[in-house]
């Protein structure tokens, strides 16, 4: 690994980690190796190809994970990656609880890695599935106030889609109902549920 790949800001993320610092270590070692060029994005390590994201360092409370962001894309012929939820469409991950399950397979990471940048080099892209539909709680609000449909209609499709995720999840009418009250006013304001 040479200090020229190195971003500062992943350094400064290394030193603040409370948990997972060991493992993230092994994994930038390892993601370097690759010849990524390093970047901090959304708050954690991110690593490109001319530009294109390939994967990311993450942790959570039980485990710590590389992201690849075209996984579905990947062959995975060890079944390691994991699809993190059910809405998750591109996005795949391999997770770890300790140094030594990264060390165990680090040729089968760096094969995955390998691959993730031929599929970026390739022009691959993940189709995902755009087909959505309104909640009829949220139509109701449509047809009593039309410039929230306008202002809707105005955001990003990724917004968009995290609306429609989180006002369908409930399984009451009246939860539902909540949630686009308690929403109205941000997507008038034009932003996104995480804004």
């Amino acid at each position: 690994m040479t200090n020229s790949k190195t971003n500062s800001k992943v350094d400064e993320f290394l030193n603040k980690a409370k948990n997972w610092q060991e493992e993230y270590e092994v994994l930038r070692r390892i993601v370097l190796d690759c010849e990524l060029t390093e970047e901090f994005k959304w708050m954690h390590p991110c690593y490109t190809y001319e530009k294109k994201n390939i994967v990311l360092i993450h942790g959570f409370k039980e485990y710590c994970a590389l992201l690849f962001h075209k996984g579905a894309l990947l062959k995975d012929v060890n079944e390691i990656l994991i699809q993190q939820t059910e809405n998750v469409q591109g996005a795949r991950q391999i997770r770890f609880t300790n140094v030594q399950e990264i060390v165990a397979i680090e040729p089968i990471l760096k094969a995955y890695i390998q691959e993730a940048i031929e599929v970026e080099k390739a022009g691959l892209e993940v189709e995902y599935n755009t087909e959505i539909i309104i909640p009829e709680e949220l139509q109701n609000k449509f047809d009593e106030l039309p410039a929230l449909k306008t202002a809707f209609e105005a955001l990003t499709p990724g917004r968009q889609r995290a609306y429609f995720l989180h006002f369908s999840q409930p399984k009451q009418s009246k939860t539902r109902v909540s949630r686009v009250e308690k929403c109205t006013k941000q997507i008038l304001d034009g932003k996104g549920l995480k804004d």
